[in-house]
């Protein structure tokens, strides 16, 4: 592999300019940790690049710095063979580079052109011309085959068209530099898809699109040359025909992944989970839980897919006590939750891994320790003489966790806030596979997650299910996750379960796909008994 050493032309199939260098790029963060090493990173016009590589490889502190979201300590960052001179957005955008985040900047109560023209407004003075808004708007997303109506609310949008807003914010300012952080995370695979051939249209105008992502497969399909970081560092730089993915995976982590689990078929036994009729009403009074109804036995994984807003996310938060139960029934084995604590809940038996890591998962601010054994810390495990905590077991046991889990860190003192995300995302579910739960819910567990650690998570909760009798519950967007590790699988639309699938290994992702988007819906005598 190599890092493209011509200054300004970059020899391939075809002769294209190099449009961006990023030249031995290091950055240092005040207390001493070094994210990027002498990092080479070179992108041609019309070329779509990916950025790959593990949680805590630097992809993101490479791309701040590039935006200007972050300065650096040495190398060069050179446009068209020029000091770039970056120091903010404003700087960036101004020398037309784009960035589209994983979590949107928008304001859900405007339209799209007023979304896309924020801080640039046509008009005269102080007078917004919205109809001019609407024209820009329109004319580049029909350039593009964005398919995005100009006068839509924000608010009424699903997430697919709210992602392809925040591209064409990037190019009504003229961006010949995207980059694309996860861009496909919440999306379908027909969504995917169409991304895809928007994506083209793009390069085949010129633009250069950096494609940061943890999907090997649409790496492959999509991506003209990759580019590896491991601890900060480059790998390397090749042509996609040279690479495969079991290839760029070893290249990430230094060892061969398996992301295909193997497993035995489950042999469900008594029923630990009963979901019986829940509803919810969010605070917009929206019905984002309409009349759900399952159940999941000892021994099983049972995954829920749907586009993101469809209430798979409110059904996890009100099996784990987060959001209140006020009309239908949840048991665990056997007891009601209503009216419990999330706390309560947990002593029933459950273990929560929660789609928000930052927020719900963990104390950021606090060390590795507390955040591990924040549980159970006053358990009698922990007693000595039944009246002292016992010190020493706990860090004995959490160097264990630390160890099995692989958490790169300096020690149990660290506090979280200093470890990427993967590692964060490790200390989490070390501690809720650690817990002797009963019932494991599992919410996005792999969600911008690197290869590495997606595989130890998934093979961790078959593993849970099949030798040690947990029921799982894995709600998650990745298509191929769960069509990979649940044995049974629902699909949620509009806040009811509109299929369930008694063997996901025989689904594809294109049927599935189907359901999510309501081109399809089971009867229910096709959906069977649930439980």
């Amino acid at each position: 592999m190599d890092g493209g050493s011509s200054p300004h032309l970059v020899k391939g199939r075809k002769d294209l300019a190099e449009v961006l260098r990023m030249q031995d790029i290091t950055k240092i963060y005040p207390n001493g940790f070094m994210a990027n090493k002498d990092v080479n990173l070179v992108i041609r016009e019309g070329e779509i690049h990916a950025l790959v590589g593990e949680n805590g490889a630097g992809k993101t502190t490479l791309m701040k710095i590039l935006f200007g979201m972050e300065d650096f300590q040495g190398g060069q960052v050179l446009l068209d063979g020029k000091d770039a001179c970056i120091s903010s957005p404003l700087d960036a955008i101004a020398k037309g580079i784009g960035m589209v985040h994983q979590h949107f900047m928008q304001v859900p109560s405007l339209s799209v052109a007023e979304n896309v023209t924020l801080g640039i407004e046509p008009g005269q003075g102080l007078l917004f011309d919205k109809k001019k808004a609407a024209q820009i708007t329109q004319e580049i997303s029909d350039r593009y085959q964005l398919k995005v109506n100009a006068n839509e609310r924000i608010a009424d949008m699903g997430v697919g068209l709210r992602q392809k807003v925040e591209i064409l914010k990037a190019l009504v300012r003229k961006c010949r530099i995207l980059i694309l952080d996860e861009p496909t995370a919440v999306l379908t695979p027909q969504e995917t898809q169409e991304l895809f051939v928007q994506l083209k249209a793009l390069k085949k105008d010129g633009i250069a699109i950096i494609f940061i992502s943890h999907k090997l497969e649409e790496v492959m399909a999509l991506c003209d040359r990759v580019t590896v970081l491991r601890a900060g560092r480059t790998v390397g730089t090749d042509v996609i025909e040279n690479l495969n993915p079991t290839k760029i995976s070893r290249m990430m982590v230094g060892r061969d992944v398996v992301l295909e689990i193997e497993k035995e078929p489950a042999a469900p036994t008594e029923l630990v989970l009963q979901v019986e009729d829940i509803h919810y009403k969010n605070a917009e009074n929206i019905m984002t839980v309409n009349g759900v109804t399952f159940g999941i036995r000892r021994g099983e994984v049972v995954g829920i897919a749907g586009v993101e807003g469809n209430g798979q996310n409110e059904v996890a938060e009100l099996i784990s006590g987060m959001l209140p139960l006020t009309q239908g029934e949840i048991r665990i084995c056997g007891k009601s939750i209503r009216g419990k604590s999330v706390r309560r809940i947990r002593d029933m038996g459950m273990a929560y891994i929660s789609e928000d890591r930052m927020v719900y998962g963990c104390a950021a601010n606090l060390p590795i320790r507390e955040n591990m054994m924040a549980d159970r810390i006053h358990s009698q495990k922990y007693r000595k003489f039944g009246l002292f905590i016992d010190t020493k077991k706990i860090n004995q046991d959490i160097d264990g966790l630390i160890e099995t889990f692989e958490v790169a860190c300096d020690d149990r003192a660290q506090p979280v806030r200093m470890l990427s995300g993967g590692n964060i995302q490790k200390v989490i579910v070390a501690r809720e596979f650690s817990s002797g739960a009963h019932l494991i819910l599992a919410n996005q567990p792999t969600r911008g997650i690197d290869v590495g650690t997606t595989e130890m998570i998934r093979k961790t909760l078959v593993r849970k299910a099949r030798e040690e009798g947990v029921a799982v519950l894995l709600v998650s967007s990745d298509l191929n996750e769960v069509l990979e590790v649940s044995d049974r699988l629902l699909v949620m639309k509009d806040g009811k379960i509109v299929a369930h699938f008694e063997d996901a290994s025989l689904v594809s992702e294109e049927l599935l796909g189907e359901y999510m988007l309501g081109v399809r819906q089971m009867t229910s005598e096709e959906m069977g008994e649930m439980v």
